[in-house]
């Protein structure tokens, strides 16, 4: 591996991922790839693998857990009447800013700041954008999801989600805060992005700087969550970030969710569709984000999510399609490449594959 090349004008070229698994399951193909590196050193600016990329190696998720944990989790509570989709999220959270309803939060419309600090300062500002307006994707409503899970279930967090997600599907690698195994992918070098995003205001302009907080990593981020605001405020378990898993278990996750209605014992089917329906927005559903993907003769609709450290995943409702991507994409000193740009290379490739099958 080399350090970012820099192209005529001096500008650092985006440096994929030390390593990277990418699985794919339909009933006509599939395959699964994996190359390069879980963990890296760097020696004279040059970026070196150290222990290799393994399919079971296990990933920090970060934002996948906003659909594995906590929008799953409340396919469940509401299919069991504990939750109302349109009730307001101050009937479970009496604390909570007036006017904005469990729909609102999942469709990203709570109207919420995009991040805040938390480690700073624990109490965010009032909302940002008028509630029910438009779609302003947001960690914070994510955090009060995860609260409105655990005031539901009655449980902390991790262990709701286990009773309600990881152990009724049998993902037996899945779970916050730690991996269950020791081979785990480097997260981040240390936590100069979120520094970064203080210093700079960029892409969230907030009232702080980073030395208004002492207790930053200066040293790879390795079986921690990356987020800061999951790690450094909520001790590895919040509704937004500090799941970990393998692809194993992702790919087992989204045959689940694609075959939901095979799964009637955990939720109605009927509540399921809802949460896969598309919203009001463009690309997204209740929690899932929602991707075109150019199957043969057809255009399916893949249901998914990202996550800021290089995992994505996503299945197609009643069709058996499971897609994984899993990388640490943050290992470099210049710009990494999005993950965005990494699935879409991934769904460019199923694409190109259906052709010949």
């Amino acid at each position: 591996m080399t350090a970012p090349d820099r192209g005529a004008a001096g500008e650092a070229v985006a440096e994929g991922p030390a390593g990277l698994v990418r699985a794919v399951r339909t009933p006509w193909f599939g395959w699964t790839e994996c190359a390069g590196h879980r963990t890296v050193r760097w020696v004279d600016g040059v970026r070196v693998g150290e222990e290799p990329m393994t399919v079971d190696t296990h990933h920090d998720l970060a934002s996948v857990t906003k659909v594995v944990a906590t929008t799953t989790a409340l396919i469940r509570l509401v299919s069991d009447g504990l939750v109302s989709l349109d009730a307001p999220v101050r009937a479970y959270l009496p604390d909570c800013h007036d006017g904005i309803s469990v729909r609102d939060l999942l469709l990203h419309r709570g109207g919420l700041w995009e991040w805040w600090p938390l480690y700073i300062r624990p109490d965010p500002p009032p909302p940002r954008y008028r509630p029910g307006r438009e779609r302003h994707y947001s960690d914070l409503g994510f955090v009060l999801l995860g609260r409105v899970v655990e005031v539901a279930a009655g449980l902390p967090l991790d262990r709701a989600v286990a009773e309600l997600v990881t152990e009724p599907l049998g993902l037996r690698s899945t779970r916050y805060a730690r991996p269950a195994g020791e081979r785990v992918a480097m997260s981040a070098r240390d936590d100069r992005v979120e520094m970064d995003m203080l210093d700079s205001g960029q892409p969230y302009p907030v009232p702080f700087r980073s030395a208004d907080f002492t207790g930053w990593r200066r040293e790879p981020v390795v079986g921690q969550v990356a987020d800061c605001n999951a790690h450094h405020a909520s001790g590895g378990v919040s509704g937004h970030a500090g799941l970990f898993s393998t692809v194993p278990d992702l790919l087992r996750y989204c045959a689940a969710l694609s075959a939901y209605c095979e799964h009637d014992h955990l939720w109605r089917p009927e509540v399921a569709r809802e949460f896969f329906a598309p919203g009001p927005d463009a690309g997204q559903a209740l929690g899932f984000r929602r991707y075109a993907l150019r199957l043969r003769d057809e255009t399916v609709t893949v249901l998914g999510h990202p996550g800021f450290v290089g995992c994505v995943i996503g299945f197609v409702p009643d069709r058996d399609i499971a897609l994984v991507l899993a990388g640490n994409r943050l290992l470099t000193d210049g710009p990494p490449v999005p993950t965005d740009a990494l699935w879409d290379d991934l769904l460019h490739a199923i694409t190109e594959r259906s052709r010949t099958e």
